[in-house]
């Protein structure tokens, strides 16, 4: 792989994030409502995003459903080429 491939993916894979990112800035009203909170935390290879659940939503037996239901489904309609949304 050449130098200006390598660029090429280092700048779509910062655009995916900053993409990734403006989505969660989107729900965080959301979860802050309820006293909780998303924080970004990477983006793997293979398209999956790892998010930290906090406050409320870290202990909350709803959490998963929240990600799965609102945070995923939010990100993958936004950004088609995101293949899941984890909490880690």
């Amino acid at each position: 792989m050449n130098s200006a491939n390598i660029t090429n993916m280092a700048s779509s894979k910062e655009e995916l994030i900053r993409k990734v990112e403006n989505v969660i800035d989107q729900i965080r009203p959301y979860l802050e409502a309820d006293g909780g909170n998303i924080r970004f935390v990477n983006i793997t290879d293979d398209n999956v995003v790892n998010v930290e659940l906090l406050g409320a939503c870290g202990s909350c037996p709803m959490s998963q459903m929240t990600l799965k239901n609102g945070v995923e489904q939010a990100v993958r309609k936004a950004i088609p080429e995101i293949k899941s949304v984890e909490a880690i």
